[in-house]
C-alpha cells in the first residue's frame, strides 16, 4: 500500500482534516498539514480506531439513499448543485454527527462493561443506592418494583432477591456481598485469618490433658480426689479451688491436668465438650454396677473426638465386684481390652483404698507419649473455656484450658460473644500466675460477659479489636422478641396448645453456672412435639433480674430458674407483667412440670409460698447449739415452723429447717418485718454476713381451671 495524505484518509472516514489532524496529535502522530502523507502502518491504527463511526455513518448514509426516491421531489428544488450540499454536510452538521456517535459508542461501551461486570449487593439495599449501582433513574427503578407490586419510596430498602430481579431486567448480574460481620463473627474463620500452621521446629511436647468420664456414681470424683491426695502438691492453704473443673498433679517431673465431667445424663453436651478438649479419655466403670447408659454416652463421645481411652475398673473393693463382667460388656460395645486381645488399656483400682492409682497414672503418662502431644508456646494463646460464671466481687470468671501458645495478664482476648483484658490469672491451686502455657487450665477474671462453656478463647492484637469483634458478635445472635398481649404460663399452656393459640414455648434460663445454662437448654429442647416448640430464648448465669422478667414479658417467656433465686424486684415486677417465673433444684423436676403441663396434666398439689425474707447481719457460735444468725427481718414475717433457704450472691447455698427462732433470749413464734431475731439452722452452721433467709411454707392447691 502506498502512503495516503491525511485529507485522504479523512475523506474516507467521513471527517474534516483538522479534526483528524487534532487526533493523530493525541495519538502522537507527527503530521504538519492535511497534505502531509502517513505510514502504512499509521493508516491501519487509525481505521480500527474510527472503524464504528464510518461504519454507522456509512449504514444511516445509505438508509438516507433509499429514502431519497421518497423525498426526491420535496428535496429537488432545494439542492441547487452538488458543491453546496456537500458543503452543508461536511463542516458543521457531519462534524456534529460524529460526535454524537462518538459518545453514543462509547456510553454503549461502557454499558457493555457494565454488564459484562458482577454487581456486589447487600442482603439489603436502598433503592437509590441501587439505582446508582445499575446506573439508572431511582424512578425508574421504582416503577419496576411496583410492576411486582412493591411499593418502596427512593429512601426505602429492598431486599436482595428483589433487587437481583430488577437487575435482571437490564441483563445485568449481581451477586451477594459477604458482609465483615460474617467473616468477623465466626470464630473459625478468625482462627484462620489470625493464626497460621505452627512450624515444626517451634513445636514442643506439652502435658497432656485428661477427661475423666461415666456414668453418675461410678466413683468418678472419688477418683480423682484420690489421685489428687497422693500426687497433688498443696501451694496454697484451702488446696483446690471448688469450682475450677480442672486440676493439676505432677507424676515423674511430669504435669498432668484432669477435667472431671458429669455422668448425669442432663449433662451430656458437658461431657461431649470435655471429650472435645482433651488428649486422652478415663472411662471409670463400678466394678459392681457394669456399663450403664452414660458409659455408653461417654464410649460414643470418645470416638467421635478421635481420642484414646483408658478404661478404670473402680470399686474392686467391693464385695460384689466382678471386673470380668465388666470387659464382657464393655466388648458388646467394641470396646476390646488389651488382656482380651484388643488395644483399649484397662486398670482396676480402688478410689477408697488408693489401689491402682500409681499404675493407672503411669499408663497415661505412656499413652500421652505414644500420642506425641506438642504445642508452641511462643505465640499468642489459644484456648477453650470449660466453665464460667459471675462472681459478685471479681465479675465475670471463667476457666480456660490453655490449647495452644502462652497466655499473660494483660493479654485482649475475645471469648464467644464476650471479650476483654486478662486480669489476673489463678491456678487450680489458687496461685496467681502471670503466665499460664500449653494444657494449663487457669481461672481468669475481666471479661466483659459471662461467656458460654465450650466457647473459644482467642487473644487479638489490642482492645479495640476485641471490642468490635465482640460487638458484631453480639449484634449477630441478637434474638427477635416478639411481643404479646397475653402471657403464658404452665398452669394455662396445654388449653392455648388446644385452642392453636400457642406455636412456640419461649423459655428463659438462668443458673448457677454456665455449663448448667448448656445442660438444662438442651434437656429442654428435647421436649419439643408436633404441636409446641420449645424455644429456650436466653440463658444466663447469676440471680433472675428485672432483665430476665422484661424479656421474658417482651417475648412471651416462661422464666426457669435452676439453683438460683430471683431479687426482691423482679418477683414484684413479674407479678405486675404476669410473668410465670418458677424455680428449681433438681432438673428433673423442671422436665417434669413442663412435660406435664404440654400433656394437659399439670396438677401442682403443693406450692412454695413465700412468707418472708430476712438479712443476716452478724453470726453467733453459741455452745450446744451451733452456728446463730443473728438476723433483721426486710420483708414478711419469719416462722418457727417455716422452712428457709439460705441464698448468698443470688445462689441457694443451703435448703432446710429452722432450729430455733429467739428474739433476744426468748424463744418466739414468729418475728415480723422491721424487727431483729437469732435464727439457728438445722444441721447447718456455714453461715456469713450478707446471706438472705428465706422463709416459706408448702401450701397444698388446687388447680383453678381459665376460663
Amino acid at each position: 500500500m502506498s502512503k495516503v495524505r491525511v485529507y485522504e484518509l479523512a475523506k474516507k472516514l467521513d471527517m474534516s482534516s483538522k479534526e483528524l489532524i487534532t487526533k493523530l496529535e493525541e495519538l502522537s502522530i507527527e503530521v504538519n498539514s492535511h497534505m502531509s502523507s502517513m505510514e502504512e502502518e499509521d493508516v491501519k491504527i487509525i481505521e480500527e480506531l474510527f472503524a464504528k463511526p464510518e461504519e454507522k455513518s456509512t449504514k444511516e448514509e445509505t438508509k438516507t439513499e433509499k429514502d431519497k426516491e421518497a423525498e426526491k421531489k420535496a428535496a429537488e428544488p432545494k439542492k441547487t448543485n452538488k458543491k453546496s450540499g456537500r458543503k452543508k454536510l461536511s463542516k458543521k452538521e457531519r462534524r456534529k454527527q460524529y460526535a454524537e456517535e462518538k459518545e453514543n459508542s462509547e456510553d454503549k461501551s461502557a454499558g457493555k462493561n457494565e454488564v459484562d461486570d458482577i454487581i456486589e449487593l447487600e442482603e439489603k439495599i436502598i433503592v437509590k443506592d441501587l439505582a446508582e449501582k445499575l446506573d439508572k433513574n431511582p424512578n425508574e427503578i421504582i416503577g419496576k418494583l411496583v410492576q411486582l407490586g412493591i411499593m418502596a419510596a427512593i429512601n426505602q430498602e429492598v431486599d436482595f432477591d428483589t433487587a437481583e430481579l430488577i437487575a435482571g431486567e437490564y441483563d445485568i448480574e449481581v451477586t451477594l456481598k459477604e458482609s465483615e460481620e460474617e467473616e468477623v463473627e465466626d470464630p473459625e474463620e478468625l482462627l484462620d485469618f489470625e493464626i497460621e500452621e505452627d512450624d515444626p521446629k517451634d513445636l514442643v511436647f506439652r502435658s497432656p490433658v485428661i477427661s475423666v468420664m461415666g456414668h453418675v456414681d461410678h466413683g468418678k470424683t472419688t477418683l480423682l480426689d484420690a489421685i489428687r491426695k497422693t500426687k497433688h502438691v498443696d501451694t496454697e492453704a484451702g488446696g483446690i479451688t471448688q469450682h475450677i473443673g480442672a486440676s493439676e498433679i505432677q507424676i515423674n517431673d511430669q504435669k498432668i491436668v484432669f477435667l472431671d465431667t458429669p455422668g448425669h445424663e442432663a449433662f451430656t453436651s458437658m461431657r461431649a465438650r470435655g471429650a472435645k478438649a482433651t488428649d486422652i479419655a478415663i472411662l471409670v466403670v463400678a466394678a459392681d454396677d457394669g456399663v450403664m447408659p452414660q458409659t455408653i454416652e461417654a464410649i460414643n463421645h470418645a470416638r467421635a473426638a478421635e481420642i484414646p481411652m483408658i478404661v478404670a475398673i473402680n470399686k474392686i473393693d467391693k464385695p460384689g465386684a466382678n471386673p470380668d463382667r465388666v470387659k464382657q460388656e464393655l466388648t458388646e460395645h467394641n470396646v476390646v481390652i488389651e488382656d482380651w486381645g484388643g488395644d483399649v488399656i484397662a486398670v482396676e483400682v480402688s478410689a477408697i483404698e488408693g489401689t491402682g492409682i500409681d499404675q493407672l497414672l503411669e499408663t497415661i503418662i505412656l499413652v500421652a507419649e505414644m500420642e506425641e502431644l506438642k504445642a508452641n508456646p511462643n505465640r499468642k494463646a489459644l484456648g477453650i473455656v470449660i466453665e464460667a460464671n459471675l462472681d459478685k466481687g471479681r465479675g465475670a470468671v471463667a476457666t480456660v484450658l490453655v490449647k495452644n501458645g502462652t497466655l499473660n495478664i494483660g493479654d485482649n482476648v475475645v471469648v464467644g460473644l464476650a471479650s476483654g483484658k486478662v486480669r489476673a490469672m489463678v491456678n487450680d491451686s489458687g496461685k496467681r500466675l502471670k503466665k499460664a502455657g500449653p494444657a494449663t487450665a487457669v481461672e481468669i477474671t475481666g471479661l466483659s460477659e459471662v461467656p458460654k462453656a465450650g466457647d473459644k478463647l482467642i487473644v487479638v492484637d489490642d482492645e479495640k479489636m476485641a471490642r468490635n469483634i465482640s460487638a458484631k458478635r453480639q449484634s449477630k445472635v441478637k434474638l427477635d422478641k416478639v411481643k404479646s398481649d397475653k402471657r403464658v404460663s404452665l398452669e394455662d399452656l396445654y388449653d392455648r396448645m388446644k385452642e392453636g393459640e400457642l406455636k412456640e414455648l419461649n423459655i428463659i434460663v438462668k443458673a448457677d453456672v454456665q455449663g448448667s445454662v448448656e445442660a438444662v437448654r438442651q434437656s429442654l429442647s428435647k421436649l419439643t412435639n408436633e404441636e409446641v416448640v420449645i424455644k429456650p430464648i436466653h440463658g444466663g448465669v447469676g440471680a433472675i433480674t428485672e432483665t430476665d422478667v422484661m424479656l421474658a414479658s417482651a417475648s412471651n417467656a416462661i422464666i426457669i430458674g435452676f439453683n438460683v433465686r430471683p431479687t426482691s424486684s423482679a418477683t414484684s415486677l413479674a407479678k405486675i407483667e404476669e410473668v410465670d417465673l418458677r424455680t428449681y433444684r433438681i432438673i428433673y423436676k423442671a422436665i417434669e412440670d413442663i412435660e406435664a403441663a404440654m400433656e394437659g396434666m399439670l396438677d401442682p398439689e403443693y406450692k412454695e409460698v413465700d412468707i418472708g425474707k430476712a438479712e443476716v447481719r452478724a453470726t453467733f457460735k453459741v455452745p450446744n447449739a451451733g452456728m446463730v444468725a443473728g438476723s433483721y427481718v426486710q420483708e414478711g414475717k419469719i416462722t418457727r415452723n417455716s422452712k428457709i433457704r439460705l441464698v448468698r450472691d443470688g445462689i441457694v447455698i443451703h435448703e432446710g429447717d429452722i432450729d430455733s427462732l429467739r428474739r433476744f433470749k426468748d424463744e418466739a413464734k414468729e418475728v415480723v418485718k422491721g424487727f431483729e431475731c437469732g435464727i439457728g439452722i438445722n444441721n447447718f452452721n456455714d453461715v456469713k454476713e450478707g446471706d438472705i433467709i428465706e422463709a416459706y411454707e408448702i401450701q397444698e392447691i388446687e388447680r383453678k381451671l381459665k376460663k
